[in-house]
């Protein structure tokens, strides 16, 4: 089966559709290019020769093949010119019905067997072909931006799409340079609904009072590995873009609370924050660079007051060696006495929960996040409860720091920031599954290469443990009682069994 396309059409020549069309005439066909917008055509395959000369400057591209490359750029006055085209991809503006109509427009002008995508991000395929003749010709074809950097595609099947279309399409992406993943016609698709723990959640937090914006980023990047800290990455897509997208998937899911959108967002996409290009977000921006606030100074203290670890602390050996090698000194009774810092590590619960609940004095526990082994971040984060004593808080902050690691301390929250952001990509990502919008493979690669996670979300419930993962899950929603912390099926029954979450059912 034929797996380039030898003539294709874009329709809408912005910086999508500029990218789809570069990729395109590197692999080979010859790419007609439409706008509405008088010159744009002419203007974009001008922008695309440029892309290259840049490319041959640095050495990255051969100069001879320049011209010819440049020479399968057509732009075209009208859509009555794609009538030779094998493939049309529309990269206009993300509404219905201006989807719709164009589609039964080029369907009245291209052959019976050509291929007609759409590159839309958030709406559904099923919708964009309801009102044509032969919708079992319409796929999504959904790039991301800039294209010739993000190496994934979703291709996408609606209810009616013939499955040879979407075969089709993957040949392409690949001869593409691309990696095509296979999605079902869902809100978000893979990538986009896969996304939504990070933000969201860090969201939750701020709005909780837990810790402020630059806190939440340090804590994510230095912990987990994330390239950009949730808001770092807010301000980076803008508002604008990001919040719509927020919202238009959680309404597509009926209100569904794992997807919840938060006022922050609203209110700062009023005010105009919208990020980098507005000059600022949730950071100011100057000459493109962030003004980041200083890290809090590690208190100075005159003595460190002994330490007593709960029985029921995560990783509490691990902990133990910690104290050891940062010269604490460490009760080993029953109970703490009435001079210890007492150091709690739960999983998915408050520290107000475990010092109820273990009887311990309010005002000398601190928790300590243990999700992840301490020897595998760069930053440690404890958490104070509404009765830490300030003496005992920074006794805590200066003995953790003792090694030189920074050390967040936040107020109190049921799983930190880590446990409950990384519970809720995991979680999502298992329904995902469940649903089967894509395999467990596809999964992991559209977000690696999509989102640039440092592991794929069902890799990293894999790394950090399933039963882990559930239990902050199960102990926030008992905290919150709210919905969205609900496990999936997918990761509740892998879980149980201790079976790998990528495990795809024959």
């Amino acid at each position: 089966m034929q797996t380039v396309f030898t003539s294709i059409g874009i329709v809408g020549t912005g910086a999508m559709g500029r990218g789809i069309a570069q990729i395109a005439a590197q692999a080979g066909s010859t790419v007609y290019l439409y706008d509405t917008h008088g010159g744009a055509a002419d203007a974009a395959r001008t922008h695309i020769h440029q892309q290259w000369q840049r490319l041959v400057d640095k050495g990255r591209l051969d100069e001879s093949l320049l011209p010819g490359l440049v020479q399968r750029l057509v732009p075209v006055t009208s859509l009555h010119d794609f009538a030779v085209c094998e493939l049309v991809v529309e990269a206009i503006v993300e509404r219905l019905d201006a989807k719709q109509e164009l589609l039964k427009q080029l369907e009245a002008i291209v052959s019976p067997e050509a291929v007609l995508a759409s590159n839309t991000s958030s709406l559904s395929i099923t919708a964009v072909a309801a009102p044509l003749q032969r919708p079992q010709r319409v796929a999504g074809f959904h790039f991301f931006n800039p294209v010739p950097l993000m190496k994934v595609v979703e291709v996408v099947a609606g209810l009616r799409t013939d499955p040879h279309v979407c075969t089709r399409l993957a040949g392409y992406a690949r001869a593409m340079g691309h990696t095509p993943v296979m999605a079902q016609d869902t809100p978000g698709f893979i990538v986009n609904h896969a996304g939504r723990g990070y933000g969201t959640e860090a969201l939750r937090i701020v709005s909780e009072g837990v810790a402020d914006f630059a806190t939440v980023d340090r804590i994510l990047r230095d912990q987990v590995g994330f390239k950009l800290g949730p808001f770092e990455l807010l301000d980076l897509t803008a508002l604008d873009v990001s919040h719509p997208v927020m919202e238009s998937i959680y309404r597509q899911y009926y209100d569904e609370p794992r997807f919840r959108p938060s006022v922050i967002t609203a209110q700062r996409l009023s005010g105009g924050l919208l990020g980098r290009k507005s000059g600022e977000g949730f950071y100011r921006y100057v000459d493109g660079a962030p003004e980041l606030p200083a890290e809090p100074p590690v208190p100075e203290v005159s003595g460190l007051p002994p330490v007593w670890v709960s029985t029921r602390a995560a990783r509490r050996a691990e902990l133990y060696q910690l104290l050891k090698d940062l010269g604490a000194t460490i009760e080993t009774g029953t109970s703490p006495s009435a001079q210890a810092l007492t150091l709690v590590a739960p999983l998915g619960f408050d520290v107000t929960t475990v010092a109820v609940v273990e009887r311990l004095d309010p005002a000398r526990t601190i928790g300590i996040d243990m999700l992840i082994d301490d020897a595998a971040t760069r930053r440690r984060v404890l958490a104070t409860n509404p009765a830490t004593r300030e003496d005992m808080r920074d006794a805590a902050h200066a003995l953790f720091a003792r090694d030189g690691k920074p050390v967040s301390v936040i107020r109190d929250s049921g799983g930190f920031v880590t446990q409950r952001v990384v519970a809720n990509i995991v979680n999502i990502a298992a329904d995902i599954c469940q649903q089967r919008i894509c395999s467990p493979k596809d999964l992991e690669t559209a977000v690696t290469l999509g989102l640039g996670y440092p592991l794929g979300p069902l890799a990293m419930g894999d790394r950090w443990g399933p039963t882990n993962i559930l239990e902050v899950l199960f102990n926030m929603q008992t905290v919150y009682g709210d919905p969205r912390y609900r496990p999936s099926p997918w990761l509740r029954r892998r879980g149980a069994i201790g079976l790998s979450l990528t495990h795809e059912e024959p």
